[in-house]
């Protein structure tokens, strides 16, 4: 029997999750929605079986699809999901959850409640250098952490509201948080400073912070700074960096490298996490066994509450605790 897969969203991530499960056997992408109707064409027009739509709930009654990928935009989340959930339909949505907290609180509710299969893509959980670094800090003690992530800004309209993608720490960001909790656990407490200092020059009617900060105490008692920026030209450094007593662990996008005694042992990356990611999503949603998607809606619902505390720690100048 085929699984009938559906996209919503017309971007970047629309079309690596659907090039994906067209090699997947047995998986057919039968729909692409977009806010246009061009939009929705241009997308769907790369698979044989894919069919277009502007509006979600006609997508949803001529389809009727086994699974939803959701690729929108932080401020464009809520009534999708409320749509999938009323009809009882999995979904994989990309992060961030939405640019503020309340709508994500909501929908994870309704989840809890029906019990239905979701994923959230942070794809830096299904890489080699994560499952490694995990299986290393079984045997170390973790003290810290730095996390970085050093770049320029997307050029998009919206990433640069504060409404529209939630700042860079809750729409980017976002992934070097949710790696800080796989690793090494819950945040207590948050503590951040945020400011505007080049890109309001250079672009017109923006809203968010261009450098941030963000200090936090774990549950463990681990302490980690991530830090961020998007006034550079290119992006320079993303990661993070764990530090043990028997030396450091730096996890980047493409590999691990741990360090001790002075010589560093580098660990790359050798499968694809955005397939690994789909293959979870995939058998759970034939299965029913999600025991492979490594962040469902109500975990990743824990890294969107840090990084909105970060960005109400920045407005008000206190510590939040969660």
């Amino acid at each position: 029997m085929t699984l009938k897969t559906a996209i919503i969203g017309t971007g970047w991530f629309s079309k690596t999750h659907g090039d994906i499960l067209t090699r997947m056997d047995g998986v057919e992408v039968a729909a692409f929605v977009g806010t246009s109707m061009e939009k929705a064409e241009k997308a769907a027009g790369r698979y044989a079986s894919a069919a277009a739509y502007d509006h979600v709930e006609q997508m949803l009654d001529a389809v009727k699809p086994d699974a939803v990928y959701i690729c929108v935009p932080p401020f464009a989340h809520g009534y999708i999901e409320h749509q999938l959930i009323r009809r009882g339909i999995p979904f994989l949505v990309e992060k961030p959850l939405a640019a503020e907290l309340e709508t994500p609180r909501q929908i994870a509710h309704e989840v809890s409640q029906t019990g239905l299969i979701t994923s959230v893509g942070y794809h830096f959980r299904y890489t080699d250098a994560a499952a490694r670094a995990a299986e290393l800090l079984r045997h170390r003690k973790a003290g810290m952490a730095l996390g970085y992530w050093m770049g320029d800004m997307p050029q998009v309209y919206w990433w640069r509201k504060q409404d529209g993608s939630g700042g860079q720490f809750i729409e980017q960001t976002t992934h070097i948080v949710d790696l800080l909790r796989c690793l090494m656990g819950e945040v207590d407490e948050v503590y951040a400073a945020f400011a505007q200092r080049a890109i309001q020059e250079q672009y017109e009617d923006v809203t968010v912070h261009d450098v941030g900060t963000v200090t936090m105490k774990l549950r463990s008692g681990a302490v980690a700074t991530i830090s961020n920026t998007c006034i550079l030209p290119e992006t320079e450094r993303v990661g993070l960096t764990i530090y043990t007593e028997q030396g450091s662990l730096e996890l980047q996008h493409n590999q691990l490298r741990v360090r001790e005694l002075g010589e560093w042992v580098e660990y790359p990356n050798t499968g694809n996490p955005y397939e690994r990611e789909n293959d979870a999503f995939i058998h759970a949603v034939r299965t029913g066994d999600a025991s492979r998607i490594l962040s469902s809606y109500e975990d990743a619902l824990k890294t969107m509450a840090i990084t909105d505390a970060a960005l109400r720690s920045a407005h008000t100048g206190n510590s939040i605790k969660l």
